[in-house]
């Protein structure tokens, strides 16, 4: 079964997944059932209604805008995100990316409308007419998510999850509650408790979290990914446990991250729990937990040789790495060119030593910012003067603003702004590009490693349109079939150790 766009709900094919309770399809559309006025994921375990008395919705907000209440049963806000807004680069996908990032609750309407481009008219008129609702309701339907993750998991008081959820006062979030979920967020702890007992820790700051995601997932991929781009003083790998530390819209959060059959365990010390819904959508971009692996892996299957297509078997559910800060994404990208993957740690650390900003902590430092880099990354960063130059012009366009990096890009409009920076030649523009937009359709066809992949299963990269919209993903099966397979050198090294990544 094809995914379901979110402009075309195909009613045949949406029953079908609900009859079949494929989780695939969960975050895809919810389940509206007429009868009992609630909505549902499409996995819910409940007796499949009669077709006469369902409907299909692109969103949960839009399900909320008809009056319907969300599942207590199935919870269909904590399904995997739908992976459309990722395979989309159009207005309403773009818009999707920065609401959960939090951009309403931080500046309203008009704030996501700059960002995007467009008026605020035009912005709700485009969103109702593809997401059932606008974008007041959509950041409604996400602040209720984010308050009944807290009510469910922590021992917050009520005032406190109201605001750490984004709500204006806590008669607005009683009133939305009761309506997502048909009762008060006193009884949806309750409920909780009586589920799984009364084990909910004391928060202090500290949240642990289960983020799920469809299976499968290739850990082994993303373990790596991860323990080779450890940069000392900044991150941490050790025991199969990610550590970290970002900044966030109001201070910073420390990150400890492990994946697990289903789901990844998210620890999160945050400085401030107003950005507990941007931290775990970007944990979410990170690790691409929105995806929809068989899908993917089915459609690159189907243009495969027959030893390609073992290679890709070997490897079911790889994920395209997303990032956790644009400006950072794009100024290690640029410390990393020419180099290998260990060098290019040793000169972020560097980096980080000097100019990071110091906190207290497991992880001692916060990467530095386009301005600190701007100002004094000449005096710490080593290697050639026009490389140096470049990674300084670069920061300063981004503490100026004459370059923005966020998930509302378009692709054509970030590659085009990156290939107009010193220093930045397609390799780069594409892999940031990939990275910070979720783009899943990015061949790195000039990528040393992913071109000798190619050579090693016979594939031509000049011939790729049958592998689109997923060529991204081809990517990563390539990368890892060439780090699985390395070249023999003189010296006895690999090949693809010595070859120029950033990955």
């Amino acid at each position: 079964m094809d995914s379901v766009s979110a402009n075309d709900l195909n009613f045949e094919r949406c029953y079908r997944a609900v009859a079949t309770r494929d989780s695939r399809f969960d975050g895809q559309f919810v389940t509206a059932v007429r009868t009992t006025g609630i909505y549902c994921r499409p996995s819910c375990p409940a007796i499949t209604p009669k077709p006469a008395n369902v409907t299909f919705l692109p969103t949960a907000a839009a399900a909320q805008q008809c009056g319907y209440r969300a599942c207590r049963r199935c919870l269909p806000d904590a399904a995997p995100g739908s992976p459309l807004w990722n395979t989309r680069a159009d207005l309403a996908s773009r818009a999707m990316r920065l609401i959960g990032d939090g951009v309403i609750e931080r500046g309203g309407v008009p704030a996501l409308a700059d960002a995007l481009g467009y008026s605020q008219r035009q912005l709700t008129r485009v969103l109702t007419s593809e997401l059932g609702a606008g974008p007041l309701a959509l950041a409604r339907a996400h602040r209720a998510h984010t308050a009944r993750l807290l009510i469910q998991t922590t021992r917050l008081p009520m005032s406190d999850i109201a605001f750490a959820a984004g709500f204006a006062s806590i008669r607005q979030f009683n009133d939305t509650v009761r309506e997502v979920f048909a009762v008060s967020p006193t009884t949806l702890r309750e409920e909780s408790r009586r589920r799984n007992g009364d084990t909910l820790p004391t928060t202090n700051g500290l949240l642990t979290l289960r983020l799920a995601y469809r299976e499968p997932l290739d850990k082994s991929w993303v373990e790596w990914f991860l323990a080779a781009h450890t940069t000392p003083g900044l991150e941490s790998w050790e025991d199969g446990v990610y550590t970290r530390s970002l900044r966030t819209p109001h201070g910073h959060t420390t990150i400890r991250l492990s994946v697990q059959p289903g789901h990844v365990r998210a620890s999160l010390t945050l400085h401030d729990m107003r950005d507990l819904a941007p931290t775990v959508a970007r944990l979410r971009h990170f690790l691409d937990l929105d995806a929809d692996p068989i899908g993917i892996d089915e459609a690159l299957a189907a243009g495969m040789t027959d030893g390609a297509l073992d290679a890709l078997t070997l490897s079911p559910g790889i994920r395209v790495p997303g990032c956790l800060d644009g400006p950072e994404l794009l100024l290690r990208t640029m410390i990393g060119q020419q180099i290998s993957v260990a060098a290019a740690n040793t000169h972020t650390a560097r980096l980080v030593q000097h100019l990071g900003e110091s906190i207290s902590g497991p992880i001692p430092h916060l990467f530095p910012t386009p301005a600190v880099i701007a100002e004094r990354g000449a005096e710490v960063l080593t290697g050639p003067a026009r490389r140096v130059e470049a990674i300084v012009s670069a920061a300063r366009a981004l503490a100026t603003g004459d370059l923005v990096l966020h998930s509302g890009r378009t692709p054509a409009d970030l590659r085009r702004d990156l290939l107009a920076l010193d220093g930045v030649g397609p390799w780069t523009a594409d892999y940031v590009t990939m990275r910070l937009l979720a783009d899943p359709d990015i061949l790195l066809h000039t990528d040393l490693v992913v071109r000798r992949g190619a050579n090693l299963l016979g594939i031509d990269l000049t011939d790729t349109a049958r592998w689109s919209p997923w060529r991204s993903y081809l990517s990563m099966h390539l990368w890892k079939h060439a780090l699985a397979n390395p070249a023999p050198t003189p010296d006895g090294a690999a090949g693809a150790r010595k070859a120029r990544t950033s990955l």
